[in-house]
């Protein structure tokens, strides 16, 4: 239970580590924090959105042909590239400011991110022709990878491609361990520092030097120290720990939030929630208290002052000055509502982190809201690039492809799902976290002992969630089970049949006792409907919400409802988990959960009259 606790993806097993990633070849972290996750194998989600999202796109990018993706790096390089063109965002060239044409915007850009997320898929399923596609791919970019990294030389966002290659290789050395895949990091890094400023800069200080145009001063130097701690801890290398704390955004960033002054207004939306991931692993590495604070300000301004119902942010890509009515603005103004794959998966890390340092529910509560409400209804990558992008939460909203192919958003994407399985459940030294509600197992060892959970659910469709034990012989240990804060006065807890009292909505509910095989955990949830303004300024704004579920109303136009016959909409029982309300027009609308919603026009607020 202890393990090293210090990676936001997973405490990988024990077996079949070889020689040279051993512990001793490893870098010690400062902080083993309470909470640490599971290995990816560890976990296994059963029927349900999220094993259908993680099919998918392990799938997908296990059938991406290897020449496509590496056709960049090998036209840089000047040796063969043979091959199709990825398109979109990922060429080299086609790129125009002033026509706004994107193809060609960040050549190669989301290559590590796909060498990451198959990592990770292959440390879910051990499939070994996920395994030798990944060893391809790191040889390969191996293959272009001059003294020089000259595909670096002029490229417009150098510590963009560079991270996503970084966390790539890493992943392809810590869950395939990939013989070749570090020493290419390094080389890689090294090269690097001349492409790079001597600090992180932001946005604003990138645009006050000289540049070819604006598309140069939107780099995310910012985000860097993640995955370079990172590689720090996997390697033992100091290099990687002292160009991890070179690139802290301290003196804009981190400094002033640390001390609760707000300084995310106007900053671009995910970079910047991205980047408290780096002051986390700050904190974890270093053992830096100003880090932490700095992401748990951070993050909490963006829950209370910057988030839709959803727990989407960053309407156009950009946070707002609070109590302005930017959201409320935004929703008459705008169709680009919340980044979502790449949203989530920044939401999803830094509440991962946050959540194993704290204990705190709060940060599980808030990963399920933008688990059912934004990324379970964005539609898969397509094997031609096409992506979902933006969730829309505009007057009358309605989901579309990204107008460009291969965009950012279909490399954070399968990193997320295969995500899910570390997100699940987590571990401390007492025992085991339910953190969210969705068919699945989790199985672990002590000595020779093995024990389980396994969850069988329809939630959130449903309000009970039934959790088995399975124990080789009795065991003492505790299960956390999550009891979300909208829960309200009267969840139910119970073991084999018996109540368990003092069960607290917001807070995670221990059950310590001598587990036997085939022991019974029940919990249900009530699921009152509540409503939810959009900001303060916009009063009327309003959007109804069942359990952790947002309901969005089905319709060509945004409807009007009084507020009390909106609080009576009813369960229509039927297999989109529909509720519904009668406007105040007469009219019978379906209200339905983003996951739920194809083609059809919606609208994520509506009108209430009180």
């Amino acid at each position: 239970m202890k393990a090293a606790g210090a990676t936001s993806a997973a405490v990988y097993a024990a077996r079949s580590i070889p020689a040279w990633a051993s512990a001793s070849g490893r870098g010690s972290v400062a902080v083993n924090t309470p909470l640490s996750t599971f290995s990816y194998a560890d976990v296994e989600l059963f029927d349900g959105p999220m094993k259908k999202q993680f099919d998918e796109h392990h799938a997908r990018f296990l059938h991406l042909d290897d020449d496509r993706m590496l056709k960049v790096f090998r036209q840089v390089a000047g040796i063969p590239a043979p091959g199709e063109d990825m398109g979109g965002w990922y060429d080299l060239t086609g790129f125009n400011m002033d026509t706004g044409d994107f193809h060609g915007f960040i050549a190669g850009h989301s290559f590590g991110q796909y060498v990451s997320g198959l990592a990770r898929a292959y440390a879910v399923t051990g499939d070994e022709a996920t395994k030798a596609k990944i060893n391809r791919l790191v040889k390969g970019f191996g293959e272009t990878l001059d003294a020089k990294a000259k595909f670096f030389d002029g490229y417009r966002l150098p510590g963009y491609t560079y991270d996503k290659v970084s966390v790539g290789l890493i992943d392809a050395h810590e869950y395939v361990h990939d013989p070749m895949a570090m020493d290419i990091h390094l080389k890689l890094t090294r090269a690097m520092k001349a492409y790079l400023p001597e600090k992180a800069l932001s946005r604003a200080e990138q645009r006050s030097r000289p540049h070819k145009d604006t598309s140069f001063t939107w780099d995310e130097t910012y985000t860097l120290p993640e995955n370079l701690f990172l590689a720090y801890q996997r390697t033992g290398n100091t290099f990687y720990r002292g160009m991890g704390k070179q690139y802290l955004e301290d003196d804009a960033y981190f400094n002033p939030l640390s001390e609760g002054n707000n300084v995310l207004p106007f900053e671009h939306a995910y970079s910047h929630v991205n980047a408290f991931s780096s002051a986390m692993q700050a904190y974890i590495t270093l053992g830096s208290e100003k880090h932490l604070r700095a992401a748990r300000n951070g993050f909490e301004m963006v829950a209370t002052g910057q988030s839709f119902v959803t727990s989407g942010w960053g309407p156009d890509e950009g946070f707002g000055e609070p109590n302005r009515g930017q959201l409320g603005d935004s929703l008459r103004t705008s169709h680009a509502s919340f980044e979502t794959p790449c949203g989530a998966y920044g939401h999803f890390k830094i509440t991962r982190y946050l959540l194993r340092v704290t204990k705190d529910s709060k940060y599980g509560d808030s990963m399920e809201r933008v688990l059912y409400n934004t990324i379970l209804g964005a539609w898969p990558v397509q094997a031609d690039g096409r992506s979902f992008y933006y969730s829309d939460y505009a007057t009358t909203g309605k989901k579309v492809w990204y107008r460009d192919k291969w965009p950012c958003c279909s490399g954070t994407f399968p990193q997320l799902a295969a995500d899910y399985h570390v997100s699940t459940y987590l571990k401390s030294t007492d025992g085991v976290y339910v953190n969210l509600f969705t068919p699945s197992s989790v199985k672990w060892t002590t000595g020779t002992l093995k024990y389980g959970l396994t969850q069988q659910t329809k939630y959130p469709f449903e309000n009970t969630v039934k959790i088995s034990v399975s124990a080789s012989q009795p065991s003492e240990f505790a299960v956390y089970v999550r009891i979300p804060a909208w829960a309200g006065a009267d969840p139910v807890l119970s073991v084999n049949g018996k109540r368990i009292s003092d069960v607290q909505a917001g807070t995670f509910a221990a059950v310590k006792r001598t587990w036997k095989d085939g022991d019974q955990i029940e919990l249900a949830l009530p699921t009152p409907l509540r409503l939810e303004r959009v900001d303060v300024q916009h009063p009327t704004q309003m959007a109804l919400i069942r359990g952790p579920l947002v309901l969005f109303a089905v319709a060509d136009s945004q409807p009007s409802f009084d507020k009390a016959e909106l609080l009576r909409a009813v369960e229509a029982k039927n297999a989109a988990g529909d509720s519904l309300a009668t406007s105040s027009d007469g009219k019978q609308v379906s209200m339905r959960p983003f996951m739920s919603i194809g083609e059809e026009n919606y609208s994520t607020y509506v009108q209430v009259k009180s």
